[in-house]
This record gives structure tokens, C-alpha cells and sequence, in this order.
């Protein structure tokens, strides 16, 4: 028996787009990022899955609706799969954050799993919320296809958890574009990233838009 774990990141935002950080506020996908949804729906509707697991903020929503209407699935929430809260750094791009929470900024770079944005969360904390949800679905779910629907630095987070990577490397060791999918199964070995940062299910067009 193997789980097999697909970690899809949400589809384009306009936070997303202005590469602004973006944890606890709440947009709607752009009309790229909806097409984003529709495309991973169209390539991976075939796929059996035993369960959609999702982070319960409407990017996330909207990017696993069409899987969900085309297999008539419903998503599982959790908490735990949420974005990491950026604190008042929220709606802020890098350079103006920089400028304003500059000694903050610095210590977050160098060091993002015990060094929190300013007014916000650690990354070992994302790890421990988002490692439970993990383990709920390895007690559920010993066998098959399960996905899961989240954001950028927490589907990162999560893989540096799994794959035994410090968490406080996760923005210099993975990638995770919009719309992106990485996979992890679990061997007898334990878990194993087989794929990281797919786009494939996009056109080129999705795949060379601007922003992160």
C-alpha cells in the first residue's frame, strides 16, 4: 500500500501577481489564476483520489472547485493548511517592508523558522499546524491519492518537514510557483519527493506570467 500526497498551490492573485505579501488576507483568484484551477482540473480529473484536503481561505477554494465539481468531491478544511500570517507586513512588498521593518526584515531572511514577520508566524510554527493535518491524513488514508490545496511558503514548509530540510531554508531550497504541484509518496524508506513545482497541466502562457 502507498499514500501518495499531491501538494497544489493556489492559482494567481493580484497579491500573488504584485509578488505583496499575502497570509491572512483573503482576494479572490485573477481570471489567469481561475484558468490556473480549470487547468490542473482538466489533467488530473482521471486521477482516483481518496480525498481533497484544503486550506479554508477563498484562493485556495476556488483552485480546488473544479477538480471538486468534475469528481463531485468535497474538500476537507483545515486550519492547519493556511498561509503563514505575515503580521503588518500584510499587502507589503519586500522593498517597502525592508524600509519600514528593516532589523525585522533582515532577522526573518537569515533565519524565517524562529524569526517571525513582524506581528506574526514563525515557520515552525506553520510546520507544527500543518505536520498534524499530515499525520490526520497518513491515520486515514494508508493507501491512494490524496491532495491537498494550500499556499506557497506553507506547502514549502511542509515539504521541508517531510523531507528532513531545516524549515528555516524553505525560501532558498524549494519552489513553488502558482498553480504549481509537487508530490511526495511514502516508501517503506519513508517519504519521497517525486515531483516539485510542476506546470505542466498549464499552457506556456500561465506557465511565463509575471509574479510569484
Amino acid at each position: 500500500m502507498t499514500l501518495t500526497l499531491y501538494f497544489l498551490r493556489h492559482g494567481q492573485t493580484e497579491w500573488s501577481r504584485n509578488n505583496a505579501f499575502c497570509g491572512s488576507l483573503d482576494p479572490e483568484l485573477t481570471p489567469d489564476g481561475m484558468e490556473m484551477a480549470s487547468s490542473f482540473a482538466s489533467s488530473y480529473s482521471s486521477t482516483p483520489w481518496e480525498a481533497i484536503f484544503c486550506s479554508p481561505m477563498h484562493r485556495t477554494l476556488a483552485t480546488a472547485r473544479p477538480l471538486c465539481e468534475a469528481i463531485e468531491m468535497q474538500p476537507q478544511l483545515r486550519d492547519g493548511l493556511k498561509e503563514i500570517h505575515y503580521g503588518k507586513w500584510e499587502g507589503s512588498t519586500p522593498e517597502a517592508v525592508s524600509k519600514e521593518f528593516h532589523d525585522d526584515y533582515i532577522r526573518w531572511l537569515a533565519d524565517p523558522a524562529w524569526y517571525a514577520p513582524t506581528g506574526g508566524e514563525m515557520a515552525v510554527a506553520i510546520a507544527s499546524r500543518s505536520t498534524q493535518v499530515i499525520e490526520e491524513i497518513k491515520q486515514l488514508y494508508r493507501d491512494g491519492n490524496v491532495l491537498i490545496v494550500s499556499h506557497k511558503a506553507t506547502i514549502r514548509i511542509m515539504l521541508c518537514s517531510l523531507l528532513g530540510i531545516d524549515v528555516g531554508r524553505f525560501r532558498f531550497r524549494l519552489g513553488c510557483p502558482v498553480g504549481s504541484v509537487s508530490v511526495v509518496e511514502f516508501t517503506s524508506h519513508g517519504p519521497l519527493l517525486k515531483v516539485l513545482a510542476d506546470r505542466t497541466h498549464q499552457d506556456e502562457r500561465l506557465r511565463n506570467l509575471p509574479g510569484t
